[in-house]
Parts: C-alpha cells; structure tokens; sequence
C-alpha cells in the first residue's frame, strides 16, 4: 500500500469515526476502502472492526454526559451485547470465506437501505415519543433483539447503529439523544469483544488497523463534539454511495 492509501485508510478511519458517533454505519465507508486496497474481504472485515473499536470507546466517552443513570440498563443490555457479538465473530471465521463473499453484499445492502429509511425511522420514533407509554419497556425481547444486533456487529457491522437506534427507540422510553449515547455504549463493546476475539486467532492487517483505529478515535471524539449539527443529508449521501460501491466491488468478486 503506498502512502496516499495510508492517507485514503486514516481518513476513511475519521470519517466512520466520526458517522458512528453520529448515526451509525461507518463500516460502509472503511471496509470498501479496504477492498478497494486489495485486502481480502475477511481480513478486511477483521481489521475493521480491530481499527474501528477504539473509535466507538472515544464515542461513548463523547457523550458520557447522556449516559448518566443508564448504568443498569447497560450491563444488562451490555451482556447481550458481548454474548451476541461472540457468536458473531464466531460464525465469521467457522463459516467458509464464499459464505462471506455471498453474505456481505447482503448486508451492506441492507445496511445501506436502512441509511436510506433513517430520516423516516428518526420521524417516526420522533412522533412515538408525543404519544403516552403504557408498557413496560426494557424486557426480554428487548434483550433478544439486542442479542442478535451483536451476532450482526460481531460478523459485520455495517449499520449496526441504526439498528440498534431502532430497536432502542422502541424498546425504551427515553429521549433520542440517550438512546443514541446507550447506541454508542453497545456497538463499542460488540466492536471491542469482536476485535479482542479477532486479535488471538485471526489475521489482522495491523497497519491499516491501526491507521483506522487513530483516525476512528480522532473521528468518534469529532462526532460527539458536534452531535447533529452535522447534514444527516450530506452523510447519508456518501454511505449510500460507499456502500453501493462495495455492493458491485463485491459482486464482481
């Protein structure tokens, strides 16, 4: 890899640092960077997550100040988190490399389509907070959805935060910006056991992992700093376009 790739990876790194903060889905941008240097898409995908997890952690520290009173619910939520991401890393690296080639354009489709329904998702959980809540919220299929948002982050990740925007936004009765710090909190340690899990017995590309890892810290600090503040539009724009372009890099395979 030349040294403008170097540069190409640390950028793409900040800037999925800086959209998971925000929304989610930086995967879309950092692993078709990868691809687009010739590493192989399951060791792109492990390095991935090893570079991207330090980024959620600078997150969650981002917005330490919404997490305040949420202690409880993460360790409860945390631990499906954790056991969900185990077994995705785990069926990443049992299941045959052609299982991930026919896998992953799948999800980044559905990554990416789910990056186009955000605006009406965001409306939608926005007009669901105007009406009273009669049930209780936080239970077990809350449990078992965040469970199996973990296999998805331990395999991919690719949109995991609007997922788990989504299922938080229904499952608990709390305001959109402490849903989104508890979001941080779960994608960071699925990405965390991932990566942990990934370090002792896979390959790593470690230099484009830790390039990742420093723009991703850079990034995830940035996007909590300025929250909303930056185009939902603008962003959405360039996922789509990212991950349509892994979609047919991926094809063509």
């Amino acid at each position: 890899m030349s040294e403008l790739g170097y540069l190409a990876v640390f950028l793409a790194g900040a800037a999925a640092g800086t959209i998971n903060a925000i929304v989610g889905s930086g995967t879309l941008i950092t692993f078709p960077t990868l691809i687009a240097f010739g590493i192989p898409p399951v060791t792109a995908n492990v390095s991935n997550t090893v570079g991207l997890a330090p980024g959620s952690a600078a997150a969650a520290w981002g917005y330490r100040a919404e997490l305040a009173g949420q202690r409880a619910r993460l360790i409860r939520l945390g631990s499906m988190s954790v056991l969900g991401a185990v077994t995705g890393a785990i069926l990443l690296l049992v299941l045959p490399p052609s299982a991930f080639d026919m896998i992953v354009p799948v999800l980044v489709g559905l990554g990416v389509l789910l990056v186009i329904l955000q605006p009406w998702l965001s409306r939608w959980l926005a007009d669901r907070r105007k009406e009273p809540v009669h049930r209780h919220h936080g239970g077990w299929l809350l449990m078992v959805a965040i469970y199996l948002t973990g296999v998805y982050g331990g395999y991919f990740g690719a949109a995991q935060g609007v997922l788990l925007m989504a299922i938080l936004g229904i499952g608990l009765d709390e305001a959109l910006q402490r849903a989104n710090a508890a979001k941080n909190v779960l994608a960071g340690l699925a990405n965390a056991v991932a990566a942990v899990y990934f370090i002792f017995v896979a390959h790593v590309a470690w230099i484009p992992a830790l390039l990742i890892a420093a723009g991703s810290i850079l990034g995830g600090l940035f996007g909590a700093r300025v929250g909303r503040r930056l185009s939902p539009m603008l962003l959405r724009g360039v996922i789509v376009a990212v991950g349509v372009i892994a979609i047919v890099m991926l094809l063509r395979r």
